[in-house]
């Protein structure tokens, strides 16, 4: 099977991509096209497999997708940066079109196994991937395995509340999404600095001495680092695998996220594990996607 490929549809509410791959990781072939050119989304595959005519036939087909979703079932359940994508039997579909295996995670799980299997969770049976990127999602590698949970919503970390108040994510105040994703960020520098900054201009205007955005990113890693005690308590992992923001930024967030989990933290737990930066960066939908069929195939699932 050492020259067997996989397909990866990397679904998005802005592009979508299909990716070709081989199980070392490689990425043979990419194809895009912009979300808003296709109202229904059998025509937007379409389009895309359309544009991997030639390309060397797949043992599997992989999906990643933001949920709401049902991977057991393959169905995309209307994710909210999707209009349209309601009931999608994207599995069933693929397999009827292509005749082989497809299977579906939520992108949070789909970048875990990414990261586990080539980033940098090589090399260990418990880690936690946390997404910190426009949301704040987790996918979990528990004893050497992608854990789903009883109904595929486990690492739904971004709905804990850690404060009674602040910061609306996920549609709760006092979230952990609140706290650290793009939009609590934004939040964030609302309330303590009276502007609308994103996270990358906050980093910005504290790489030049404003005091001001050190101020709301240090408050972002402080509830950083009690959300992760709360994961390290629980999950006792390895490794933490932070993607995006923190991947781009992690200086901003690093000291006062561990000055907190020494606190709040089982010191035999923080102790085992260590927080690091994603590795694969921009390739990271597109191998998370390859990865899904990877996984699907050995999980016989």
């Amino acid at each position: 099977m050492t020259g067997d490929v996989v397909w990866g549809l990397d679904i998005g509410g802005t592009k979508c991509a299909l990716a070709v791959g081989d199980r070392a990781g490689n990425t043979l072939g990419r194809w895009q096209v912009d979300t808003a050119d296709y109202p229904a989304w059998d025509a937007l595959v379409e389009a895309l497999l359309d544009k991997a005519q030639g390309a060397p036939k797949p043992v599997a087909v992989g999906v990643s997708c933001g949920g709401p979703l049902d991977a057991r079932r393959g169905l995309i359940l209307s994710p909210p940066n999707l209009p349209g994508w309601d009931e999608v039997p994207i599995t069933k579909w693929l397999t009827q079109r292509l005749h082989v295996p497809a299977y579906l995670q939520n992108d949070a799980n789909a970048c875990a196994l990414a990261e586990w299997r080539y980033g940098a969770g090589r090399g260990v049976e418990h880690m936690v991937f946390l997404t910190f990127g426009t949301g704040m999602g987790a996918g979990l590698i528990l004893n050497g395995r992608l854990y789903e949970g009883a109904s595929g919503m486990a690492g739904e970390v971004g709905h804990m509340r850690l404060a009674q108040d602040g910061p609306v994510g996920y549609g709760k105040a006092g979230s952990f999404e609140g706290f650290c994703s793009g939009g609590g960020i934004k939040q964030l520098a609302r309330m303590q600095m009276g502007r609308d900054l994103s996270a990358r201009e906050l980093v910005k205007l504290a790489e030049a001495g404003d005091q001001d955005a050190v101020d709301v990113l240090t408050h972002s890693a402080e509830y950083l680092g009690r959300g992760l005690a709360v994961i390290i308590d629980l999950f006792n992992p390895e490794r933490i695998v932070i993607g995006s923001i923190y991947a781009r930024s992690g200086k901003w967030f690093e000291e006062t996220m561990w000055n907190v989990i020494k606190k709040e933290a089982l010191a035999l737990s923080y102790d085992a594990v260590a927080i690091v930066p994603a590795q694969l960066g921009d390739r990271i939908g597109d191998v998370a996607a390859l990865t899904t069929a990877w996984n699907g195939l050995e999980e016989g699932i």
